[in-house]
């Protein structure tokens, strides 16, 4: 009777363990695709801090692309519970394609859901041959510009609006700008969908003299390939990336994830997600985070993109669209 009752207490034993792992909270983060550093870090703290607070562990997996690539993908139908992508265009896609958040995602957390932001760099090669030191460099005679494509990449999106505002910043009209911008996308000889793919084309490939990225890529680029293949240039002026963040209420109210979401991506604003996001090359928003880290986020003359182009809808619809700017400037190949 003794062996009988030990035996169901064990059985027993075993079926609360493997229901409450079964309950153990998963989550998916869709996310772009010069991110996987950051997240890789950032899910190690935030699973710690999740088990010391709830004595339970979070399951947490990830999935990476071009950003509106990836916006495309949770639309469809990829049960994302947080989306984080590097430009409010595709989250915005995502209240307008099956309100799958609220049209007012962007209020609910601070600094308009963006937890860090970037700038917009040019990697070019060791000793910088070309001399390309702005945006005008880059439209010289033979000289051959890495970026991915806008249409599917917030990284090719920033960098069309940077080279753009320099116009503007500089005395030229919208005619100016549009030319400009023009001429720029001529010099592009492949277009990837998203950051990584350009990454690839221009370090491992060797297409290109220069690679127009986010400051954060050229640290990944620096631990995969060593410091001494690149240089790192800051042109006169940048579109102010904001990476924003928002959990996906379709889906965490159907799969009953909403507070693990939540507090996961408000763990992002904590002092160690700042930290993270510093020692990650992005620029932390905590003022006393930030201030620690002045040699490795040089000053920047960022330009704003709502203040400039107007709110993101109009951006997306004016230049990024089908048949929009972009496309007039950059038929297909």
């Amino acid at each position: 009777m003794k062996k009988i009752l030990a035996a169901s207490l064990l059985a027993a034993g075993l079926a609360l363990g493997s229901a409450a792992q079964a309950a153990a909270p998963s989550l998916l983060n869709v996310s772009y695709d010069v991110m996987r550093d950051f997240y890789k870090d950032y899910n190690a703290a935030f699973r710690k801090h999740w088990e010391a607070e709830h004595k339970e562990t979070a399951a947490i997996q990830m999935s990476f692309g071009g950003s509106s690539k990836q916006a495309r993908s949770v639309i469809d139908g990829l049960p994302a519970d947080v989306i984080t992508m590097n430009m409010a265009t595709d989250i915005n896609a995502l209240a307008d394609n099956g309100e799958l958040v609220p049209k007012d995602w962007v209020t609910r957390l601070p600094n308009n859901s963006a937890p860090f932001t970037s700038a917009t760099v040019f990697i070019v090669r060791k000793g910088n041959p070309k001399a390309l030191k702005d945006w005008p460099d880059l439209v010289k005679d033979g000289v051959e510009v890495v970026v991915p494509n806008p249409k599917t990449s917030g990284n090719g999106r920033y960098t069309y609006l940077s080279a753009w505002g320099y116009t503007l910043k500089n005395g030229g009209d919208e005619a100016a700008a549009k030319k400009f911008v023009g001429e720029l996308f001529s010099h592009v000889p492949v277009l990837d969908t998203g950051g990584r793919g350009a990454t690839t084309t221009f370090m491992t490939n060797h297409i290109g003299d220069v690679l127009v990225t986010f400051e954060n890529e050229a640290e990944m680029i620096a631990r995969e390939f060593g410091r001494d293949q690149f240089e790192v240039v800051y042109p006169s002026v940048s579109a102010e990336a904001e990476p924003p963040v928002s959990v996906v209420d379709k889906v965490v109210d159907k799969k009953g994830t909403r507070a693990v979401a939540e507090e996961y991506l408000k763990y992002l604003w904590s002092p160690e997600g700042q930290e993270i996001a510093a020692a990650n090359y992005l620029r932390p928003r905590d003022p006393a985070v930030l201030a620690k880290y002045t040699d490795r986020f040089p000053k920047v003359d960022f330009l704003s993109v709502e203040k400039t182009f107007g709110d993101w809808r109009t951006v997306q619809k004016t230049h990024f669209n089908d048949g929009g700017v972009f496309d007039q400037i950059y038929p297909a190949k």
